[in-house]
């Protein structure tokens, strides 16, 4: 078995240029480049399939919207669901935006741009929170043939085999979820919402905070075994779909504001043709990545240190569901309301 080679001088800094740009990708899933078109995977379906998927999504509360309010006594949160990445309507959105967070007096981030600053400069000087750094690389933790397939997915997305062997199993299997040719429009360097929000805020005067702790996070996805990383590297690569498909659907989705629906339309994707233990699988992830961390963002945001006008930006997906993020507001005696908004 081949252990892990030192990076070259050459590898280190074309490694530590891209850790700078990557620090956002923790928090996915996003996808960016609306110049990228495609099929929607969920219109495709046949029609009980789709309706089945439609139903399942206007069970969950809060199905559809992405910007709401939710009221507690003087505590006001006014809470929108972001696209990490870019899209044709960022900056509408941003502009859209731009009221309720220059009126806060706070602006929670899932990573506030102090915080993301902080991480980048972590990623960059140490590799080994994303890439494999001792022991078996991919190509001997995969085998030849899934490694070949593997080297020539993530080749189409920009990384050079060299990176792409080392990746950590988990990090590998996120970056399959960019669309090849959002990936090479341009996806991982040009700046999302989030980001932009913090700008905002900063102009203004506004504080940004964060929603979490992302060293924390990053621990989480280290805490995954071995094994199962793998695994989820390897469902993907078995998928029949279409990655630039499926990274249509969801931008347009999410431009729908059917929030519930991409979900359910994830989980479908995840769970077909991929084995008896892809559903547990799948809550498994679900749990890690959503339910737990909203549960955490409530807890933080129903607490004393939040008071007055708060503007919160998170992942769309964290929103919907009996799970989400505005549910568990609701049963800590917040009142939700959708406001109107233009996507």
């Amino acid at each position: 078995m081949v252990t892990s080679t030192p990076w070259s001088h050459a590898e280190l800094r074309e490694l530590k240029a891209l850790l700078a740009t990557l620090a956002c990708l923790l928090f996915l899933p996003g996808i960016a480049a609306a110049r990228c078109g495609g099929t929607d995977m969920i219109a495709a379906l046949p029609a009980s399939e789709r309706e089945a998927l439609e139903r399942a999504a206007q069970a969950a509360p809060y199905p559809e919207g992405l910007l709401w309010r939710a009221e507690r006594g003087s505590t006001r949160l006014t809470i929108f669901g972001t696209y990490h990445f870019e899209h044709d309507r960022t900056r509408a959105h941003l502009d859209a935006l731009a009221t309720h967070i220059k009126a806060a007096d706070a602006v929670y981030l899932e990573m506030s741009t102090a915080d993301q600053e902080r991480l980048e400069r972590q990623m960059a000087e140490d590799p080994s929170i994303m890439f494999i750094t001792e022991g078996p690389t991919l190509p001997d933790l995969l085998g030849e043939e899934d490694w070949r397939t593997l080297r020539d997915e993530l080749g189409e997305r920009g990384f050079p085999s060299f990176m792409a062997a080392k990746f950590k199993p988990i990090w590998a299997s996120m970056m399959l979820g960019i669309g090849p040719c959002e990936a090479q429009a341009g996806a991982l360097m040009g700046a999302g919402i989030d980001e932009m929000i913090g700008q905002t805020a900063a102009a203004a005067g506004v504080p940004t905070r964060s929603l979490e702790d992302a060293t924390a996070v990053l621990s989480l996805l280290d805490d995954m075994p071995r094994e199962e990383q793998l695994d989820a590297i390897r469902l993907f690569l078995a998928w029949p779909g279409d990655a630039d498909d499926a990274a249509y659907t969801l931008r347009q989705r999410y431009l729908a504001q059917q929030t519930a629906l991409i979900w359910e339309f994830s989980r479908k994707i995840s769970t077909e043709e991929s084995g008896p233990q892809a559903e547990a699988n799948f809550e498994r992830f679900e749990t890690l990545l959503l339910r737990d961390r909203n549960a955490e963002w409530a807890d933080l945001l129903t607490g004393d240190d939040v008071t007055g006008d708060v503007f919160i930006a998170a992942g769309a997906g964290h929103l919907p569901g009996e799970h989400g993020l505005l549910h568990m507001l609701e049963t800590r005696g917040f009142k939700i309301e959708r406001i109107p908004f233009d996507s």
